[in-house]
């Protein structure tokens, strides 16, 4: 057997991007976390420190001022600040679902004017797909957009929209042709300053409380023709073509709430005395932290090969396998951080209940991972049809 086989791993590149990452993560973001939490104010001091670092928008081709970061890079990235703080890990990871449908399908002009900016940290960017009636079945929306002369006249309302009302610019998924199905519907750049665009109430949320979850309102809203991204009746396509990229994303995250949960764990069990020992000399406390590391770094390996995958889609490769890999490794990683994290709690015993300690945040933190860009039913039927074809 050859010994030049490269190993299969990050780069020295990458881990010296991880080390840097969290080492800001960790002196920036983390104080600031628990706050974060029991306020629900937006992490406006994540926000300075990524921006400050460039690490707001890794994904960003160079050629519009970005950093030019390959997916695995930016996964990283996500990782790595959600090992502390969730809410503020959805600062990348939502400014790439948003600006992910301009990289896929936007126009030269579209990608200068909007890119440019969320790269120099001066807007952030948010996607608006979901409805109050059409979640899972996204196709069935009811937002329409009209086309009058030179403009498009959009109304309706989104849902669920992270980072609503902070952020600049909105991907919003509108019906162009309501008797084409999902073929009639059609995506579009909206700022939020545009004249009829409005916000609903914050969401009362059981985690990540300090990304603002709301409605986004669109009442008459009139933007110039040249804002469609691709061409008309295009949208739904490019929609689910951003999910297969985006999904590796929230695996991300969920793999940092993971990690940070046991990271934690393992400190205190350490440290922690009963019946005069660490409680980390109990073979059952000792069972429970092998079998959380061994499911976080399955569930990691898994996402870095998806992360690849999605790269290499990218840079024009075809990839059959990348909805897969894609739905595989967000169904994993969420799942595997939910199970993480409520055992993480347990470890702390009582202590893990209150909010003195920061695994009762993780394990709410982790929930949303198995629901938001497809629920995790979703996630398995996507498998299954990709299988089956």
């Amino acid at each position: 057997m050859s010994s030049d086989i490269p190993a299969y791993a990050p780069s020295e590149e990458h881990e010296l991007l991880r080390q840097t990452v969290r080492e800001l993560a960790e002196t920036k973001i983390a104080p600031h976390a628990a706050e974060v939490d029991e306020t629900g104010e937006f992490p406006q001091d994540a926000l300075d420190a990524l921006v400050q670092n460039e690490l707001h928008a890794v994904h960003i081709p160079e050629s519009y001022g970005g950093a030019g970061a390959d997916a695995l890079a930016t996964v990283i990235v996500i990782e790595e600040v959600a090992r502390v703080c969730a809410s503020s890990s959805l600062i990348p990871a939502v400014n790439k679902l948003g600006t992910m449908p301009l990289l896929l399908s936007g126009s030269e002009e579209l990608k200068k004017k909007y890119l440019t900016p969320v790269a120099r940290g001066e807007a952030m960017f948010s996607y608006a797909l979901s409805e109050p009636e059409a979640g899972s079945d996204a196709a069935s929306m009811k937002t329409r957009a009209v086309r009058d002369g030179d403009h498009w006249v959009l109304n309706g309302v989104k849902m669920w929209i992270t980072n609503a009302g902070v952020s600049q610019y909105y991907t919003v998924m509108a019906v162009t042709d309501p008797d084409k199905g999902a073929r009639g519907i059609s995506a579009f750049v909206v700022d939020k300053d545009d004249e009829g665009v409005s916000f609903g109430p914050k969401e009362r949320k059981l985690g990540i409380k300090g990304s603002p979850t709301r409605q986004v309102i669109l009442e008459n809203v009139r933007i110039p023709a040249d804002r469609i991204i691709g061409e008309e009746g295009t949208g739904f396509k490019t929609a689910l073509a951003t999910l297969d990229h985006t999904r590796i994303t929230i695996a991300a995250q969920a793999l940092g709430i993971a990690q940070g949960a046991l990271d934690y764990a393992i400190g205190y069990i350490k440290e922690r005395k009963q019946f005069g020992k660490a409680i980390a000399d109990f073979q059952g406390v000792q069972f429970m932290v092998a079998d959380m590391a061994m499911k976080i770094e399955a569930a990691r390996q898994l996402t870095y090969h998806a992360a690849i995958k999605s790269e290499r889609v990218m840079n024009g490769e075809e990839v059959p396998d990348l909805t897969f890999m894609s739905s595989a490794c967000k169904c994993l990683a969420s799942d595997v951080a939910m199970e993480v994290t409520t055992d993480a709690v347990q470890l702390l015993g009582g202590y893990g209940y209150t909010r003195d300690f920061p695994v009762e945040r993780m394990m709410r933190d982790a929930k949303i991972t198995q629901i938001y860009e497809g629920t995790n039913q979703i996630q398995r039927m996507v498998m299954a049809r990709q299988l089956l074809k």
